[in-house]
């Protein structure tokens, strides 16, 4: 069987990593990798690839930046060609980015069968990009691949099929377990004993400059009493820029993180300030405390049962929400079922048998 996997941003190379692994285990299977070059930074991209074990792509579409149009329209236009070429048995798409619509588009034109990894979450906010990403490509795949048994009940609501669904579990936490033990040996040598860990690319947090000065200003002012770590997305930097933020010791503006360093700054982490889905599923299985600048996830598992609280706009939350993990209230959480590392072994068995 053939199988090709779409990826285009840094998400996606956590969840193609172990399913590529599993299925290259199998007899007479064929993989080819494609790379939308959504994401085109290199430390956005490149050494995601190296430390992760992926293969050099066998295509990247190059498509870079744009608006969600011209990103989604790039990728469909250049893609299609690839998948007429090479006439896969199924087309892999993960997560919700640009890169997973356009590829399932092109595919449910071309009728080749889809299979969708991270399926069924649902934030209930179309005012998310990506949530439109996620609505769309479900009803799009053929085969849907849940992290949470919440994915699930939302994909039968939405009137899927039952027997196109299959709980797997969370496929990024098969990577963070198989790395976690090489994560410890890329710390920086001084780090402070306790810091807060902090990641914002959202455009409802950093596009309008007035909200992220506040932000800023609210976590300028949490680093008086614990240190703040914060690797700056491209885009949240040149928002810095553009505002002119000068910032002191106490907020520190590293460049972006590989994602090893950036596993062992999580594991460390005092506490963590994200707007990051993915962060809140990783601090969930790390028992670290998370503290989500958004109204809504789209992974509310981590909030029943995991380490994460939403914070929403209130910045006065936010920083008594941090003196009360300084102050040792932490919430009793535990990890979800089935984010045992075992998810790529369960999807690769479901498309084997499909064979």
């Amino acid at each position: 069987m053939h199988f090709l996997h779409v990826v285009g941003a840094r998400p996606n190379f956590m969840k193609v990593a172990p399913l590529m692994r599993a299925l290259a285990a199998r007899p007479g299977v064929r993989q080819t990798l494609v790379h939308t070059g959504q994401h085109y930074d290199q430390n956005m991209s490149d050494v995601f690839f190296r430390e992760l074990d992926i293969p050099e792509p066998d295509v990247n579409l190059a498509v870079g930046s744009g608006t969600h149009a011209e990103q989604t329209s790039q990728i469909m236009q250049r893609f299609e060609p690839v998948v007429v070429e090479q006439k896969p048995d199924w087309v892999l798409v993960y997560g919700d980015v640009n890169s997973t619509i356009a590829a399932a588009l092109v595919c449910a034109k071309l009728q080749i069968p889809v299979g969708h990894v991270e399926a069924g979450l649902r934030s209930f906010d179309r005012t998310m990009p990506e949530e439109i990403n996620r609505l769309l490509t479900d009803q799009l795949a053929d085969l849907l691949f849940t992290p949470s048994a919440d994915g699930d009940r939302n994909l039968l609501r939405e009137g899927v099929p039952r027997e196109r669904i299959h709980f797997v579990g969370n496929i990024m936490i098969d990577t963070l377990v198989r790395l976690l033990p090489k994560a410890a040996a890329t710390l920086p040598a001084e780090l402070p004993e306790q810091y807060a860990l902090v990641t914002l690319h959202r455009p409802s947090n950093v596009d309008e400059l007035s909200d992220l000065k506040r932000l800023l200003d609210a976590l300028t002012g949490i680093g008086t009493t614990l240190p703040i770590i914060f690797p700056v997305h491209p885009r949240t930097r040149q928002k810095i820029v553009e505002l002119g933020f000068s910032h002191s010791e106490t907020l520190r503006l590293w460049e972006p993180q590989s994602y090893l360093r950036f596993l062992a700054l999580q594991q460390k982490a005092t506490v963590v300030i994200t707007d990051s889905g993915g962060i809140q599923e990783e601090t969930t299985f790390l028992g670290v405390p998370c503290l989500t600048l958004r109204d809504t996830t789209e992974r509310p598992v981590t909030v029943t049962v995991g380490t994460n609280v939403i914070i929403g706009r209130d910045l006065n939350l936010l920083g008594r929400a941090v003196k009360a993990v300084l102050n040792g209230e932490k919430k009793n959480s535990t990890v979800p079922p089935l984010w045992d590392g075992g998810a790529a072994e369960r999807i690769a068995q479901i498309l084997e048998a499909t064979g």
